[in-house]
């Protein structure tokens, strides 16, 4: 009695292994679906064959989707919290992530998505043998990020592909994925992060191996005036994919606008850091926009914070001085009447000194 108290733990756990061993042995299949839920039954609940359960609900999961029914095989896999299992492998459970966040997505589950990929620490993907993994999860989030349009987070993913080994080794990869960087580094919305990661990519020696997409890097690094109209001329075919490529950002017509609205934010930018003082009709012109359109450019700059100004609509004037606070003021005015107290100082030495130089003499 004793000896089979010992075993215990371990009989039924040896079973359910065996059961699952033979699962894809089964050509039929309902007595494969229906060994399949006896399996998920039994184990349910119970630590020692959590293992198990998980790769019978991946097997089931793939003959949902199989089946052309994703919603369920979705969530069949979202009943596993894999990143809870002590047992597993580190491999197995990113692999059962990703296989969750793919069947989120593709189910149009895009939030759950969202929540499922931060189980998923990068700092695993600087391990070795990681490199497959870590090219799925970055393709996986460059579908999530183009969804919600956040351009600079693909660009970052984009980085991440391009500095793994294997895209390094092979020329035409590493300059696919730069490529992209650059592009989706220029859709992004003028931050901080934006500002840092451009002024990062342009110092990467391999863009001069692209050099039009070096050149509309640049662009938007230099504080000068842009005019649209040439920059789409010239770039317009060059920046589009070429035969066997991947699909580039720009071969969609939508995407242009969004560069071209960059590109407007650019002048703004430039024209509010040489300019205190500037027309309305004059500004307007410079970004080459009718004045209300212009206006609400500005007002949207202005929101974001990216630039401080201030319209007088009655004289038609744009003032980009930035307004004091009172505490900067009166540092500013004491720090003023320092100065005078000084030069006061050295007048009053002067003065003297001259005396008497004039009373020896």
């Amino acid at each position: 009695s004793s000896g089979i108290n010992a075993e215990w733990p371990l009989r039924p756990g040896k079973m359910v292994q065996r059961c699952c061993e033979m699962v894809p042995e089964i050509e039929d299949k309902e007595r494969k679906m229906d060994l399949i839920e006896v399996l998920r039954t039994v184990t349910e609940g119970k630590i020692y064959v959590e293992n198990e359960r998980a790769r019978v609900t991946r097997t089931l999961a793939a003959i949902y989707e199989k089946d052309d029914v994703p919603e369920k095989a979705a969530k069949v896999l979202q009943e596993l919290q894999v990143e809870t299992f002590g047992t597993m492998e580190k491999k197995e459970k990113v692999e059962f992530i990703l296989e969750q966040m793919r069947l989120c997505f593709e189910t149009k589950d895009y939030i759950r998505t969202q929540i499922i990929s931060k189980k998923i620490s990068i700092k695993y993907f600087e391990g070795a043998d990681t490199e497959e993994l870590k090219l799925r999860y970055y393709r996986q989030m460059i579908d999530l990020n183009l969804h919600h349009k956040e351009y600079l987070a693909v660009s970052k993913n984009y980085h991440e592909i391009y500095n793994t080994t294997s895209v390094k080794e092979e020329e035409q990869k590493w300059k696919q994925a730069l490529q992209r960087v650059v592009l989706y580094l220029i859709l992004a919305e003028y931050n901080n992060e934006q500002s840092d990661m451009l002024a990062r990519i342009k110092t990467d020696t391999n863009l001069a191996k692209l050099p039009y997409y070096q050149n509309v890097l640049m662009c938007f690094d230099t504080a000068e005036l842009l005019n649209w109209s040439i920059l789409k001329k010239v770039y317009s075919q060059h920046l589009k994919s070429e035969t066997g490529e991947p699909a580039s950002p720009l071969d969609k017509e939508e995407n242009w606008d969004v560069l071209q609205m960059r590109v407007v934010e650019h002048n703004i930018r430039v024209l509010a850091k040489y300019y205190t003082r500037i027309s309305m009709q004059h500004f307007a012109d410079l970004l080459h926009l009718d004045s209300k359109e212009a206006e609400k450019r500005l007002c949207e700059q202005v929101v974001k914070d990216t630039v401080t100004a201030k319209i007088d609509r009655l004289d038609g004037i744009i003032s980009f001085t930035k307004q004091k606070d009172t505490e900067q003021i009166l540092n500013a005015w004491s720090g003023n009447l320092n100065s005078v107290m000084d030069l006061i100082g050295n007048v009053n030495h002067l003065i003297t000194k001259e005396r008497m130089v004039h009373q020896v003499s």
